[in-house]
């Protein structure tokens, strides 16, 4: 399932990682920052884009990035509801959780180019 990486379960590790914090950000009181309307919908897509691409750097299987990606799918609407329903401060916005969809469909992609296996070159 895994690729042959020099330390899978470091990698593996460090991916849930990312996924903790893209959760715990993502709940959290957001911070009073004076950003242009909607463009948090680019940190949504590099968020989401860099967890799918990791994936692909990660897992081997077709099933398995399937998987990965239907899950990472599933989180980023998954998250927009819990914004809507468990933060007072948060709102849930379809667009946010479109844009987290079009950044795993994009980090997938990854797997039809020269750097699915960047990390296996790390290997040495």
């Amino acid at each position: 399932m895994l690729k042959p990486l020099r330390w899978p379960r470091f990698w593996l590790g460090l991916w849930w990682a990312g996924i903790v914090l893209v959760i715990t950000v993502c709940l959290i009181p957001p911070p009073p920052l004076d950003l242009p309307p909607n463009s948090d919908k680019i940190e949504h897509f590099l968020a989401y884009f860099l967890l799918a691409a990791a994936a692909v750097q990660i897992y081997r299987s077709r099933a398995a990035l399937l998987w990965a990606g239907v899950g990472l799918v599933g989180l980023g609407v998954g998250i927009e509801f819990a914004q809507g329903a468990l933060t007072a401060r948060r709102m849930a916005d379809p667009a946010d959780a479109l844009a987290n969809s079009i950044g795993v469909i994009a980090g997938m992609a990854v797997v039809f180019t020269p750097l699915r296996d960047l990390l296996l070159r790390l290997r040495g």
